[in-house]
């Protein structure tokens, strides 16, 4: 599976930065190609200072090692070694009328001793993030991952949107989302009714609805007119965007742990990013709107 599943990200990553760059149609990514000390490594590609995207990245690796204590500790494993592959991205637009989007794809191994395989499993998914709440946006983004979903399984769209939900989440915030969610899945394993393949062609379902999801609502947004304080807005959401990448963020945390490359792994943080203390949106706003959401997950499809 390793092979199939590295050869597949490689064509999404492909696929997807050409999309983003004919919607953009003024920025091209620029590409790093760097090697992990301790084996593996991967091609990092980021578009800055776009007409439409101000940064995103669109990243993918493939990195192998030994567990350490504390990468054992994550996973909760006896594993002596490890091997992962993924595909990694988020877009953060100019306009805050136009919603951040993230998502991944990733496979994941483990070893004994003899190099013997003990495990294995998928993970992956998609979460949108508004600044302004567009609820055709919602639907149209959990709609497309629906469709994906249930051509493999009805039960797996309101699984994983839950997963979604719970797992995008700074409960620091009193339990605000980071967005309005999409599906979130891990830790799949060939089990009695669904083997390796199945998981698999499934991960390719999702990852092949990414461009259908997002980039709809960016033509339908991009071109609205926007003010300075809804500028100012953004940037402060972009902060709580922020706070649950470095605080919550497994895939973060992994990358980290795992002696990882920072710039790679740090490459989803907005470049503009603002901090204020205690602060809270008008009441009756679209702001506020978009707060009472956030803390309130809704079923949108």
């Amino acid at each position: 599976m390793k092979e199939p599943f590295e050869k597949y990200i490689a064509d999404l990553q492909n696929s997807i930065c050409q999309s983003i760059e004919q919607m953009d149609g003024n920025e091209k990514f620029k590409e790093d190609v760097w090697q992990r000390e301790g084996g593996g490594g991967g091609v990092t590609r980021v578009i800055s200072n776009g007409i439409i995207f101000e940064k995103g990245g669109v990243n993918r690796s493939a990195v192998f090692g030994e567990v350490t204590p504390a990468l054992a500790a994550q996973l909760k494993t006896s594993g002596a070694s490890f091997f992962a592959t993924g595909i990694s991205l988020v877009i953060h637009p100019v306009n805050p009328m136009v919603p951040t989007v993230h998502a991944n794809f990733r496979y994941f191994e483990l070893y004994d001793q003899q190099k013997n395989k003990i495990d294995g499993w998928f993970g992956g998914g998609a979460d949108l993030t508004p600044y302004y709440l567009f609820e055709e946006d919602a639907v149209h983004f959990h709609q497309t991952f629906k469709s994906a979903c249930d051509r493999f399984d009805p039960s797996f769209y309101p699984t994983f949107k839950l997963q979604c939900d719970n797992y995008f989440n700074n409960t620091h915030r009193g339990h605000e989302r980071r967005g309005v969610g999409g599906i979130f899945y891990d830790y799949l394993r060939p089990n009695t009714s669904h083997d390796e393949n199945f998981f698999f062609e499934f991960s390719k379902a999702c990852g092949d609805s990414f461009v259908k999801a997002y980039l709809p609502i960016v033509e339908r947004r991009k071109n609205l007119t926007f003010t300075d304080e809804q500028r100012k807005w953004q940037e402060l959401r972009r902060g709580r965007y922020v706070e649950f990448n470095l605080i919550h963020d497994r895939g973060t945390i992994f990358g980290l742990k795992s002696n990882g490359r920072t710039e790679s792994i740090l490459m989803s943080l907005p470049p503009r990013v603002r901090f204020e203390y205690d602060d809270k949106p008008v009441a009756g706003s679209k702001e506020e709107e978009l707060i009472r959401v956030l803390k309130n997950p809704r079923e949108w499809v």
